[in-house]
């Protein structure tokens, strides 16, 4: 199942061991091709027809529905996490007596609209602090009762990969009517994702990190009960009969079917799209299924190596396949990353603490290049 090294796909450094894709991976080679066709169509606008704008980003939505295990109709294309999760709030109701439950630590993208939302309503906010045994679900689970309203997580946190059980919590929403925010950057298309076990209301996931694709796109599933909801933007793509519609000065007001009237303004990018496509094509063969049994191989061998010298990992029982956060004895000094960085390794420093988030064009050789630096101090 383990999938051999894709290094060739990447234009990498062979003296250059990337371990950060959390943080944004490389583009393969086919991505960047696809970028300049996409690149040299806008070049020749007189040769991009009516249908440009709409059959690529069909194409996208149907890739990354496949992806999820959700339908096309389920995918709208939007800018960024933080857009996503604005969508959601805009669309989910919140009282006084009720309250919003997130992690601590946790990315900004998922947490300054909660915020937000709970001090204009004056309802509670709940940040569940970060259990010392790592088991983040039954943290969050102590903070879910009959007064909470939207429960906001992330499948892993993003500073270190502990795990949440999404489809214990997603049990818990169901059980006291808290509808269910995910935001699934940081794992969707690197690990396996079980759509009909987690029932969130809404997900989304940024595409720049591990989706393998460029930069200013995120994708949102929206759960079928939510379909008719209020989009952030008003523009003429997400109509219905649109394609049909070209010239037209008349003004309709009835959506295209799904989840499509939650489409960003501008979303057929036709540099971005095909790149897109490209990307998830790719992943598609691979799968996160195996994706994720290559990766983790990496990653228990980091644990085993950083545990040897006396650095701390989180259990193996709480912590993800593709990433692994690793702290030191004391805090990481604020310039350990540069300096690992002048040896040629590239990761990235997250609440006191290494994140460690490899992908299919690393292997061995690279976890060898950061013990090396590491036991020498950086």
């Amino acid at each position: 199942m383990a999938i051999p090294s894709q290094r060739h796909r990447f234009d990498i450094p062979p003296d250059l061991a990337y371990l950060n894709c959390a943080y944004l991976s490389p583009l393969m080679d086919t991505v960047m091709a696809a970028g300049r066709r996409g690149l040299a169509s806008k070049q020749h606008p007189w040769t991009i027809t009516r249908r440009d704008f709409h059959l690529p980003v069909e194409a996208v939505r149907k890739r990354f529905a496949q992806l999820l295990g959700a339908t096309a109709d389920d995918v709208a294309l939007v800018a960024s996490s933080s857009y996503g999760v604005a969508t959601a709030s805009l669309n989910l109701e919140l009282a006084r007596h009720q309250n919003v439950v997130l992690l601590a630590e946790e990315h900004a993208s998922n947490t300054y609209e909660w915020v937000r939302r709970a001090r204009a309503v004056e309802a509670e906010l709940r940040v569940v602090p970060r259990p010392a045994d790592s088991d983040w679900t039954a943290a969050v689970a102590e903070h879910i009762d009959q007064a909470t309203a939207i429960v906001a997580l992330p499948p892993v946190h993003w500073t270190d990969g502990t795990r949440v059980d999404l489809a214990a919590i997603g049990i818990l929403c169901r059980k006291v009517g808290a509808a269910f925010v995910v935001d699934a950057t940081q794992t969707m298309g690197a690990i396996p994702f079980d759509l009909a076990a987690v029932r969130p209301d809404y997900l989304v996931a940024s595409a720049y990190k591990w989706l393998l694709c460029p930069y200013t796109l995120a994708f949102l599933y929206v759960a079928p009960q939510h379909h008719n909801g209020r989009p952030l933007e008003q523009h003429e793509f997400v109509r219905a009969g649109v394609l049909e519609r070209e010239g037209a000065t008349d003004w309709t007001f009835d959506f295209q079917p799904g989840a499509r009237r939650y489409d960003m303004g501008e979303r057929s990018n036709f540099i971005a799209l095909p790149m897109v496509e490209a990307a998830l094509d790719q992943l598609l063969e691979w799968t996160p299924e195996a994706i994720a049994a290559s990766l983790e191989k990496l990653t228990s061998s980091i644990a085993r190596r950083a545990e040897a010298i006396g650095w701390t990992v989180p259990p193996a029982a709480h912590r993800t396949q593709h990433m692994i956060g690793i702290r030191p004895p004391e805090p990481a000094a604020l310039d350990l990353v540069q300096k690992l960085s002048a040896r040629g390794v590239e990761v990235s420093l997250r609440g006191g603490g290494l994140r460690i988030s490899p992908h299919l064009y690393n292997d061995e050789n690279d976890v060898e290049r950061l013990f090396e630096a590491l036991e020498s101090g950086g």
